[in-house]
C-alpha cells in the first residue's frame, strides 16, 4: 500500500468550511471501520450504550454547537465519541437507504463527527445497517411493499424532521434520482446530499439528458428524447432506426428496467415486463429506446463538482463485464482504452456537467465502440456502487466529498480546485459484486439464513458490505451481498489479488456467484484488459464451468445431518438394530508386505493383453482366488448397501494382502443401481477410487449381456458404450451372463467387451441339478452345448455361475471335469452360494477338476447366502498343488476389518441364523432369498414364509422350469408373492390367467423383452398372459433404436450445468433415467461430501455432543459435532444446531411430521425435479401475475405466471407441452426457491413433447425384490 501523501497546507482544515479556504484537508479513503477512527486528545471515556434503539432521545440541536449526550454512541461500537472535525455545517445526517451504502455512509458521517441515522422497513428490521447507525427508526408498515418502504418520501421526512436531521443522503437507487424527494428535503428545511432538483430532472431523466447532450455537442446514439409510455412508440422508433434497440428506464439505472429487443414480436413483453421492473424499482415506469450497439465497451466518467461553477473528473472507470446490463465487475482505470478516445470523454463529461450546471458527484456514462468511437448513454446524478475503485486510484473519500459539497465547500477547499489539482492515478483497482444468485442456475437469486460468512482481508483489499453471519437474505432487495476490491500497481496484480480474495470467503447457507466470478478473473480476455459488454455472453462455456465449491457443499451436507435430526433417516430396507458406536479404524497393510512393490495378475493383463493373461493363468499350477466381498457377499448378506468409504479403507492393504488373487469383484450387478438409488453416491467415482488403491490386482464385475447392469434391455449403442467407459475407469474382466442363457444376448455382450479391450469371460449360469437323472432339461449336454457355443465366439475364460449355491460337489466335479477335458485352452471360473453349506466343498472339488479360478469372500462376510469362506478355501489348498499363493495369516485381519465394519450395516442384516438345504427345493437365488424374505416380512407375509417358498418353485414351474438369476429371478418371485396373495397355485394360475392382472415383469418376460428361454415359453399361460400384447421375437436389443446419447447429454446439462455432467452420467441416466435424476436430486440438495461421511452418522441421525471428524480432501478435514435441535416455530421448520470445525452452525430444516403437529399444511408443496411437468420457482419470490389455470392446454415456452424477486421480473414458462392439471399459486403468494408453482400432465397431449430424460419406459424399476418395497396387483375386477 502506499503511504498517505498530504498536500502543502493540507492540515489548515477550516472548522466553517468556507469557500474561500485554498488548501485544507483533502478527504481521503480510510479504512471505513472504527478500528480506524482517529480519536481527539481529550476525547471522552468510553460510555455504556442503551438497551435499545429505540429508548435513544434525539441529542443535537439546530444551532452552531455540537450537543453529544454521554450515554450516546457517538463514533462507532466503541462507545467512544469523535469531536466534529468542523468541516461541515451538519449535525446529524440521514441515509434515505439500506445495505452496504448506507453503512459507507454511516462510515464517512461518523469520521467528520457527525451523527447518523438509518431508516429501516419491517422486513429489514433485523439487518445490521440498522445497527450501524446512532440511531435507527421504521418507515413504512408491514402491509406495503418491501421496497415501498424506502420509496415512501413523506414518511422518510417525517423521520428525518423528528430526529432533527440537518441532512439526507439518498445513497443510489431509491430515491437517489427523485426531484420530487428533493424538493421536499429543500421545503423541510433539510440538505439533500446530491445535485440540485433542476439538475435531476434535467440528468436523472435519461430523456432530458439526452437533449442536454445533444445540445452541447456530445455524441448520441440514436434514440427517443422523450419518455415513451406504450409499446407502439417504441415499435416506431424501431421501424424506423431498425432493430436491434434498447429499451431503458427513463428514470433509473443499474439495469434494473432495460430490456435489448431484438424483433418487433418481443416488443410488447418486454416493454411491459421493464417498465413494470422500474416502476417497482424507481417509482417510475416510463422509458425511453436507444438502437443498440453490438459489443461496446461500457465506460464512465466520475464527476465532482461545487456549487461555484467548478468541475473536475476524477477519472474514468471500466465497467464492461455486465449480465443483463447490470455491472458485474468494474475496473479503475480502463484498461487499454486509446489516450485519445481516454481525452475525449473526459472533456464531454466535464462540458456536459458545466452545460447543466451540475453540483455535487455524478457519472456520465459512456459506450465506446471498437473503432474508439464513444456515444453519450447517459448520466447518474448520484454515487455509483462502482465509487469504490475511483476511490482507490485517486485516494478521494467521494462520499465524504459529497457531504462537504452539500455543506456548501467548494472544489478549492476540497483541494480539488482546478483538474490539476486531482491526485493522478495510482495502479489499477477492480471491484466485484458479490451476490447471493446461483450461477449454475441461470443466477436465480437465492434467499435464506448466512450460517456462516466470513471476508477476505490482506493487503489490497477492501470490502464494503452490510451482512455478517445469522443475517437473512431477504428476498425483498437487491441480491448484493458485499463488494470486494482489490488494489494493487498492475492491472495483472489487482486481478491476483482479486482471485485471491474471492478464494478466501466463506459463504454459507445460501448459494453466492463467487464461482462465477473466480471464472471471469481467470479468463483470458478479461486478463487482456479489453472485455466488452459482450463478453460474458460470448464466453458461457468457460464461465459457467465450475469446480464444486467447498463452503457451499459443506452447507448441504450440514442439510443433511439436520435433516436426519428432525425427520429421522430414510433408508429403505433399515428394519434391523441400529449401527455399532464402535468405528473401525483403517485397514494397516501388515508390517511383512508394508514397503513391498505391488505387482499382481493385473501386470500381466496390461502387459499380454486378454489372450496372454488367459494363457498365463491356464498355466498356472495352483488355483486362483476371486474376493467378492466388495460386491456379491454384501449384496447377498446387507442388501447392497456397503458404502465405498468402508472399501477405502480397506483397499491399501487389500492391495498387498490379495496380491495373488486372480480378481476382486467389486462393481456391476445390484452394486450400480444401488449406489445411486440408496446410498447416493456415484458408482464410477467408486470404481476408480478403487483403482487408484488397488492397481496390481484385476477388477472383474458381473455384466448382465444386453441388459448391462439393468434390469431390461437397451439399445445396442448404450451397452457398448457402457462397456468402453467401465474399461477406461478400471474394469479389467467382465463376467458376461443372461439371465436366461440366451445365446444372442450373450454374443452380442462377448462382442461388446471384446471390442473395449477387456476379458470376456461367458458365463454359463447353472439352475437344476446335474446329478439328478430326473432332471432331464438342464443336464451335462444342455450346459457342454451352451459352452460349445461361447468358446467358438471367442471367450477368454468360461465361468460357472451357480446363483443359488445349488452346484453340488459331486455336480461341481462332473460339469467342471467334462468342460476342462472338452476345453483344454480355456480358463475355468467357478461361483457359488453356500445357502445350503456347501460351497467351500463344491470349490474344492471344482478346484480338483481343473478349474483355474474360484470365488470366495473373507471368512467375516461368507456363508448362509453369500460366498463360501476364504479362509477355508487357503488354508484346504495351502501346501498343496493347488495352493492360491495366498498366505492365510495374512487374510485374518481382512476377516477381522470387515467384521466389525459389518456391524456398521446392522440396519440391513437378514437376520438368517443358518444354512438352508430348502434352497434345492424352491431354487431361490442366494441374494434373493435374503431380499424377498424382507420384503415379504414388510408385506405381513412373514409367517407364510414356507408357503412363498413353495410358491417359488410352483412359480418356476409354471414359468417353464427357467434359469433364475437376476431379472428372471425377479420375474419368479413376483409371480410366487402374486400367487400367494390369491391364493393360487400352478394349475388354478393357468386357468385363471385370463381374468388376472399380472405383475408387469411378468407380462414382460412373457412379451420376450429379456430374451427367449432356452425350452421355449409356456403355454397356454403366456398366451392368457399377454391377452394380445405384442411380443419380441429373437435379440430385444436388436429391435430397439439407438439411444440419442449426444442430446441425452445437452438435455442434462442443461438440467444439472455443464460441470456436473460427464460422459459416465448420461450413461447412468440412459440406464436408470428415474433412479439418476433422483440421484441427482439428492446431490443438488446435499452435495456429494456425504459419501466422505461415516457410516454411521450417514446412516442415523448424531446424538447430542456426538461428534464425527473426517477427511473431506486430502489434508483437509473436517470436524462437525451436533448440539440441539430448536422448537417447531410456524413456518413449518426447525433450527439444528452444530459446531463445525469449532465454529457455531445453525441450519434451518422443514419438520415433515409439522403437518400433524399442528393440524395444518406447515409448509408449500415441493416441485418434484424429476418429473419435467412439475414446474417449481426458480427462487424466492412473489407471484405477480397467473396467467394459466386448471385444464389449460399450454405449449412449451408458454408463461405460466409472472414473479418479483428482487426488483426483477421473471416469467416462468412451461418446459412442455400439457394440459395444467394444478396452479398452486394466487397472485401475491411469497414462494420459495422449489416451491410448486404449476403442475403440467403430458400423458394426454397429441404429440406432447417426451421427458428428455427418460427413456419412454419404466422398466428401470423392476429391481430386486428387496428394493420394490411395492405390493402386486390383487386379482382384476
Amino acid at each position: 500500500m502506499r503511504p498517505m501523501q498530504l498536500r502543502p497546507g493540507a492540515l489548515e482544515g477550516s472548522a466553517k468550511c468556507s469557500h474561500h479556504v485554498q488548501k485544507p484537508l483533502v478527504p481521503r479513503v480510510g479504512s471505513g471501520s472504527s478500528q480506524g477512527r482517529v480519536m481527539l486528545v481529550g476525547a471522552a471515556a468510553p460510555v455504556s450504550r442503551p438497551a435499545t434503539v429505540q429508548q435513544r432521545a434525539p441529542v443535537t440541536s439546530r444551532n452552531n454547537s455540537v450537543v453529544v449526550r454521554s450515554d450516546q454512541r457517538g463514533a462507532g461500537e466503541d462507545g467512544m465519541r469523535l469531536a466534529h472535525t468542523g468541516e461541515v455545517p451538519f449535525k446529524k445526517i440521514l441515509c434515505a437507504n439500506r445495505g452496504e451504502i448506507a453503512i459507507r455512509i454511516f462510515r464517512a458521517g461518523t469520521e467528520l463527527g457527525l451523527r447518523t441515522v438509518a431508516i429501516y422497513s419491517p422486513a429489514d428490521r433485523l439487518q445490521p445497517h440498522r445497527y450501524k447507525a446512532d440511531e435507527a427508526y421504521c418507515v413504512g408498515t408491514p402491509d406495503m411493499q418491501p421496497v415501498s418502504c424506502y420509496l415512501d418520501m413523506d414518511t422518510i421526512i417525517r423521520v428525518a424532521k423528528e430526529a432533527e436531521v440537518d441532512a439526507i443522503h439518498p445513497g443510489y437507487g431509491f430515491l437517489s434520482e427523485n426531484a420530487v424527494f428533493a424538493r421536499k428535503c429543500a421545503e423541510a428545511g433539510i440538505v439533500f446530499i446530491g445535485p440540485k432538483p433542476e439538475t435531476i430532472e434535467a440528468m436523472g431523466d435519461k430523456t432530458a439528458a439526452r437533449r442536454a447532450a445533444l445540445e452541447c455537442g456530445v455524441p448520441l446514439v440514436p434514440g427517443t428524447n422523450q419518455p415513451l409510455s406504450s409499446p407502439d412508440e417504441a415499435k416506431e422508433f424501431a421501424t424506423k432506426f431498425g432493430y436491434p434497440v434498447i429499451l431503458k428506464a427513463a428514470m433509473g439505472g443499474g439495469g434494473r428496467g432495460m430490456r435489448v429487443v431484438r424483433h418487433e414480436s418481443e416488443m410488447s413483453d418486454a416493454f411491459i415486463r421493464a417498465s413494470n421492473e422500474a416502476r417497482s424499482a424507481f417509482g417510475d415506469g416510463r422509458m425511453f429506446v436507444e438502437k443498440y450497439v453490438e459489443e461496446p465497451r461500457h465506460i464512465e466518467i466520475q464527476i465532482l463538482a461545487d456549487h461555484y461553477g467548478n468541475v473536475v473528473h476524477l477519472y474514468e472507470r471500466d465497467c464492461s463485464v455486465q449480465r443483463r446490463h447490470q455491472k458485474v465487475v468494474e475496473i479503475a482505470p480502463a484498461p487499454k482504452l486509446p489516450n485519445a478516445t481516454r481525452r475525449a470523454l473526459y472533456e464531454d463529461a466535464v462540458k456536459l456537467a458545466r452545460h447543466v450546471g451540475y453540483r455535487n458527484a455524478g457519472t456520465v456514462e459512456f459506450m465506446v465502440d471498437k473503432d474508439g468511437n464513444h456515444y453519450f448513454l447517459e448520466v447518474n446524478p448520484r454515487v455509483q456502487v462502482e465509487h469504490t475503485i475511483t476511490e482507490e486510484i485517486t485516494g478521494v473519500d467521494i462520499v465524504q466529498s459529497q457531504i462537504k459539497v452539500a455543506g456548501g465547500a467548494s472544489l478549492i477547499s476540497l483541494g480539488l480546485g482546478t483538474q490539476a489539482d486531482v491526485p493522478p492515478v495510482y495502479g489499477f483497482s477492480i471491484q466485484c459484486r458479490v451476490t447471493s444468485e446461483d450461477p449454475e442456475q441461470n443466477f436465480q437469486p437465492d434467499t435464506g439464513r448466512l450460517e456462516a460468512y466470513r471476508m477476505p482481508g490482506g493487503p489490497g483489499i477492501r470490502m464494503d458490505g452490510a451482512v455478517t453471519t445469522g443475517n437473512v437474505v431477504s428476498r425483498y432487495y437487491d441480491s448484493m451481498l458485499a463488494k470486494v476490491i482489490a488494489s494493487a500497481p498492475t492491472f495483472r496484480q489487482a486481478t491476483q489479488k482479486m482471485q485471491r480474495a474471492l478464494s478466501e470467503f466463506q459463504v454459507r447457507g445460501i448459494k453466492t456467484n463467487i464461482p462465477f466470478l473466480e471464472n471471469v478473473m481467470r479468463h483470458p480476455e478479461f486478463l487482456s484488459g479489453e472485455a466488452t459488454t459482450f463478453f460474458i455472453e460470448k464466453n458461457q462455456r468457460d464461465l459457467f464451468n465450475f469446480e464444486r465449491h467447498g463452503s457451499l457443499r459443506s452447507s448441504k451436507l450440514l442439510t443433511y445431518l439436520a435433516d436426519m435430526v428432525v425427520n429421522g433417516p430414510d433408508h429403505p430396507g433399515a428394519i434391523g438394530p441400529a449401527p455399532t458406536k464402535v468405528v473401525p479404524s483403517p485397514l494397516v497393510v501388515p508390517e511383512h508386505l508394508a514397503g513391498s512393490k505391488l505387482t499382481g495378475w493385473r501386470d500381466v493383463l496390461t502387459r499380454e493383453g486378454p489372450e496372454g493373461w488367459a494363457r498365463a493363468v491356464r498355466a498356472h499350477k495352483g488355483v486362483l482366488i476371486t474376493d467378492t466381498t466388495m460386491r456379491d457377499a454384501h449384496q447377498s448378506l446387507l442388501a447392497t448397501r456397503m458404502r465405498t468409504h468402508d472399501m477405502l479403507k480397506a483397499a491399501p492393504a487389500t492391495a498387498h494382502i490379495l496380491a495373488g488373487a486372480g480378481s476382486l469383484e467389486m462393481w456391476g450387478g445390484a452394486t450400480f443401481d444401488v449406489s445411486l438409488r440408496f446410498l447416493h453416491e456415484c458408482p464410477w467415482r467408486r470404481l476408480e477410487r478403487l483403482r487408484e488403491l488397488v492397481p496390481n490386482v484385476p477388477f472383474q464385475m458381473l455384466f448382465r449381456g444386453a441388459n448391462a447392469v439393468g434390469y431390461t434391455s437397451y439399445p445396442d449403442n448404450v451397452v457398448r458404450e457402457f462397456v468402453r467407459e467401465s474399461v477406461k475407469c478400471g474394469v479389467d474382466i467382465f463376467r458376461i451372463f443372461d439371465s436366461l442363457n440366451y445365446v444372442d444376448n450373450l454374443l452380442f455382450g462377448m462382442d461388446a467387451v471384446r471390442d473395449a479391450g477387456g476379458v470376456v469371460e461367458a458365463t454359463l449360469c447353472y439352475t437344476g441339478d446335474l446329478s439328478d437323472p430326473r432332471r432331464s432339461k438342464y443336464q451335462l449336454d444342455y450346459y457342454l452345448d451352451l459352452a460349445e457355443k461361447l468358446v467358438a465366439h471367442g471367450c477368454h475364460a468360461l465361468a460357472i455361475k451357480d446363483m443359488a449355491g445349488l452346484l453340488k460337489p459331486g455336480a461341481a466335479a462332473t460339469l467342471v471335469g467334462a468342460l476342462r477335458e472338452r476345453f483344454p485352452d480355456t480358463v475355468i471360473h467357478v461361483h457359488t452360494h453356500d445357502s445350503a453349506g456347501t460351497g467351500v466343498a463344491t470349490q474344492l472339488a471344482a478346484a480338483a477338476a481343473g478349474a483355474d479360478m474360484v470365488d470366495c469372500c473373507v471368512d467375516s462376510m461368507s456363508g448362509l447366502t453369500s460366498q463360501p469362506s476364504m479362509g477355508a478355501i487357503v488354508n484346504a489348498l495351502a501346501g498343496t498343488d493347488l495352493d492360491t499363493g495366498i498366505n492365510p495369516a495374512d487374510i485374518i485381519p481382512l476377516s477381522t476389518y470387515w467384521e466389525q465394519t459389518r456391524q456398521l450395516y446392522a440396519p440391513f442384516e437378514s437376520n438368517m441364523k443358518a444354512v438352508s438345504s430348502d434352497v434345492y427345493l424352491h431354487e431361490m437365488p442366494g441374494g434373493q432369498y435374503t431380499n424377498l424374505k424382507f420384503q415379504a416380512m414388510s408385506l405381513g407375509l412373514g409367517e407364510e414364509w414356507d408357503k412363498i417358498c413353495k410358491a417359488y418353485a410352483a412359480a418356476n414351474r409354471a414359468l417353464g422350469d427357467i434359469v433364475k438369476v437376476t431379472p428372471s429371478s425377479k420375474v419368479v418371485g413376483d409371480l410366487a408373492q402374486f400367487m400367494v396373495q390369491n391364493n393360487l397355485d400352478e394349475h388354478s394360475l393357468v386357468t385363471k390367467a385370463e381374468s388376472l392382472s399380472f405383475p408387469s415383469s411378468v407380462v414382460e418376460f412373457m412379451q420376450g423383452y429379456l430374451g427367449q428361454p432356452s425350452f421355449g415359453f409356456p403355454e397356454p399361460l403366456r398366451s392368457r398372459v399377454l391377452k394380445g400384447k405384442h411380443v419380441i421375437e429373437g435379440r430385444p436389443g436388436a429391435s430397439l433404436a439407438a439411444m440419442d446419447l449426444t442430446g441425452l447429454e445437452y438435455r442434462l446439462k442443461e438440467k444439472y450445468g455443464a460441470g456436473a455432467i460427464a460422459n459416465r452420467d448420461v450413461l447412468s441416466a440412459a440406464l436408470y433415467p428415474k433412479v439418476f435424476d433422483e440421484y441427482m436430486t439428492h446431490m443438488l440438495q446435499y452435495s456429494d461430501l456425504i459419501e466422505k461421511l461415516p457410516t454411521r452418522a450417514f446412516l442415523t441421525p448424531l446424538e447430542e455432543d456426538e461428534e464425527v471428524e473426517f477427511e473431506i480432501a486430502k489434508g483437509v478435514a473436517a470436524n462437525i459435532k451436533y448440539k440441539a435441535v430448536g422448537e417447531l416455530q410456524p413456518n413449518g421448520k426447525r433450527e439444528v444446531f452444530f459446531e463445525a470445525n469449532g465454529v457455531p452452525r445453525v441450519v434451518e430444516v422443514t419438520d415433515k411430521k409439522a403437518e400433524l403437529l399442528v393440524g395444518k399444511k406447515a409448509v408449500r408443496e415441493k416441485a418434484d425435479l424429476a418429473v419435467l411437468g412439475s414446474v417449481g420457482a426458480p427462487m424466492a419470490g412473489t407471484i405477480i401475475e397467473v396467467s394459466v389455470k386448471p385444464g389449460s392446454q399450454v405449449k412449451p415456452g408458454q408463461q405460466l405466471v409472472v414473479m418479483n424477486a428482487m426488483k426483477m421480473e421473471t416469467a416462468i414458462c412451461a418446459p412442455v407441452a400439457g394440459f395444467i392439471t394444478q396452479v398452486a399459486v394466487e397472485v401475491n403468494d411469497a414462494l420459495d426457491a422449489g416451491d410448486l408453482v404449476v403442475f403440467i400432465d403430458t400423458k394426454d397431449v397429441a404429440g406432447a413433447v417426451e421427458d428428455p430424460l427418460s427413456s419412454g419406459s419404466d422398466d428401470e424399476d423392476i429391481v430386486q425384490a428387496a428394493e420394490a418395497g411395492n405390493k402386486q396387483p390383487a386379482l382384476a375386477a
